[in-house]
């Protein structure tokens, strides 16, 4: 960590003594690109359009780029492919909700400069979605047979002589 800068040197002055103690002790030796020079920009090539090429090339998300209307409009886009994955159709609504609440703030809002404007979302039709993303219930498996039990009176032996087809333990 860099100490403070010292009251009464600019700050120029005190940046310039930093890089030249840092070279001294040779901070800045074996860096990547060393000795290479800057990539040459093409003339017509815009700031935003320099910071795309960037966040691509680094596999950033684009969307915290755009503006608050369009960020809105592009998530209400790709709410029916959110909602494909949730768990219970109450968290389908909650975010439906969630997202519809956020609109209206953004309408409340002073806006600056014109910005697109994003719809609401239809919670029943992300509902409907959802349900038909859903894989279909399982059939429920049919009940089990009750076991059938023979009558007490006929487990007996009536006067000794045992129902037909059984014998006796000691014959």
């Amino acid at each position: 960590m860099t100490e403070r800068k010292p009251t009464g040197m600019s700050f120029e002055t005190w940046v310039d003594l930093q890089i030249a103690q840092g070279m001294a002790r040779g901070d800045f030796d074996d860096l990547p690109g060393a000795g290479k020079p800057l990539p040459r920009r093409d003339p017509e090539e815009t700031a935003y359009d320099w910071v795309l090429e960037k966040a691509r090339k680094e596999d950033l998300d684009l969307a915290g780029m755009l503006p608050p209307g369009m960020r809105l409009r592009r998530e209400r886009d790709l709410l029916p492919t959110v909602v494909t994955g949730l768990a219970t159709e109450a968290a389908v609504r909650v975010l439906a909700e969630d997202y519809n609440r956020r609109v209206e703030e953004f309408w409340r809002r002073p806006q600056l400069t014109p910005d697109a404007v994003p719809g609401l979302a239809d919670v029943d039709a992300l509902v409907a979605e959802w349900r038909r993303s859903r894989p279909p219930p399982a059939p429920e498996p049919p009940p089990a047979p009750e076991p059938t039990r023979g009558r007490w009176w006929r487990r007996r032996s009536v006067g000794g002589r045992q129902p037909p087809g059984r014998t006796r333990p000691d014959s």
